[in-house]
């Protein structure tokens, strides 16, 4: 079965989230972006798994499902049974989830403080509770849904393989330089590094919004290492800005042996944003407005007030890298770079992408063609244009061929996009 999937989402119950992040909201806006699979985010927050298990019931095997599915508090679109009806191959089934979780450790390890941020995926409500149960011995679980824990990666690791041998973890938004094993500020220079002698069970990184495989791919130490990449959302809108494309059995081992194996008949591609929009791609000083090529860097110190600089990804990965660009792995799963819908839309009509204008435009283009993947990656120029309009069907059209300028992001501030 064709699946996509993404793995890396916040409840409400993490800092800087929206209260909108409720499970019928996010099964909607999964469905509406063309999702299959979804984490669940923050299983570790104690109002949150309390929420999970009532909201949620079995589905698959390690996948869960809403127990009422139609019970979005969002008024912005007609029911998801309407879509489906009006739609149906491109809203095939209800939104499945898998449990997961993002771990920041915070430690020290050979003199110096380490901060990194882990994935979790378990593939039971039962394991689940155990993991919980043993973190919350370690730290507070009810302070944030992504919960700060004094506790080496390495151990964490053997917790939660110790509550279900089926337990994954995968190293978060790998190369962001504060909280990251690959991060310039506080990570490691390799998996064997952080994760010693349990380190084989690691057979997966989640490249982040600032870096794309390509990128990745400079690394030979990583050429047996699969690359995810997910959304890391905050809010609705953000649901899939990053996703994975498999064609697997629908369950938890499904998908998560898809990954290990890195077959590529079924670890299908990863879709990715524009890495330069990330907003730790380049160098930089916000305060100061300083954007940094790290290729034309001399040092780290900013130009405007002498303070260090934020060292970004791409300055991070050519420090590490032991290859020259554009060559590719024997292995390497394909990717397929897009923007999303909403920024399309706001970039062509030159209105914010939160705005009336672009929320109609959205809202007309999913009611008459389908899902968001399907408009972005598939739909036929002419029938885009049919429903959207000839600028927004040529905007969409130049972004699956890479005609687009973006001004690079940088410490902590998005890329601005434009579409030649």
């Amino acid at each position: 079965m064709r699946i996509i999937a993404d793995l890396h989402i916040h409840s409400k119950y993490s800092r800087a989230v929206s209260q909108d992040m409720t499970l019928p909201n996010i099964a909607l806006y999964a469905k509406k972006k063309g999702i299959n699979v979804i984490s669940t985010g923050d299983f570790t927050h104690p109002a949150w798994i309390k929420s999970i298990k009532k909201e949620l019931i079995p589905a698959e095997p390690g996948l869960f499902t809403l127990k009422n599915p139609e019970t979005s508090s969002l008024e912005e679109f007609p029911s998801m049974t309407v879509l489906e009806k009006r739609k149906p191959r491109d809203f095939p089934i209800q939104t499945r989830f898998i449990l997961g979780t993002e771990i920041s450790s915070i430690y020290k390890k050979g003199d110096k403080v380490r901060k990194i941020h882990n994935l979790i995926f378990t593939p039971s409500i039962e394991s689940a509770e155990k993991i919980n149960k043993e973190l919350s011995k370690i730290g507070n679980l009810k302070s944030d849904g992504r919960p700060i824990l004094g506790l080496d990666s390495k151990e964490l690791l053997k917790i939660i393989m110790k509550a279900d041998k089926g337990s994954i973890l995968i190293p978060a938004h790998a190369w962001t330089p504060w909280f990251s094993i690959f991060g310039a500020m506080s990570g490691f220079d390799s998996i064997e590094e952080c994760f010693e002698e349990m380190s084989g069970e690691i057979f997966a990184i989640e490249t982040g919004l600032s870096s794309d495989p390509k990128m990745n791919w400079r690394l030979s130490s990583l050429d047996n290492i699969s690359l995810i990449s997910n959304s890391d959302a905050h809010s609705l809108q953000k649901i899939g800005r990053e996703a994975n494309i498999f064609d697997t059995e629908l369950s938890y081992d499904g998908i998560m042996n898809a990954i290990k194996s890195k077959d590529k008949k079924k670890f299908l591609s990863t879709i990715e944003f524009f890495p330069e929009e990330g907003k730790y791609h380049y160098d930089g000083h916000r305060n100061c407005n300083v954007s940094i090529d790290p290729t034309l860097a001399t040092s780290n110190i900013c130009p405007a007030c002498g303070k260090e600089m934020t060292i970004g990804v791409l300055h991070r990965i050519n420090e590490l890298a032991d290859r020259k660009p554009n060559k590719k792995p024997a292995k390497a799963i394909p990717y397929k770079n897009t923007i999303p819908l909403a920024e399309i839309i706001s970039t062509i009509e030159k209105v914010g992408v939160k705005s009336k204008k672009v929320t109609d435009i959205y809202k007309k283009l999913i009611e008459s063609l389908g899902n968001e993947f399907h408009i972005l990656l598939n739909d036929p120029a002419k029938e885009i244009e049919r429903v959207g309009g000839r600028e927004i069907a040529t905007a969409i059209d130049k972004v699956r061929k890479g005609k687009v300028k973006i001004e690079p992001g940088y410490d902590g501030e998005f890329g601005k996009i434009s579409i030649s």
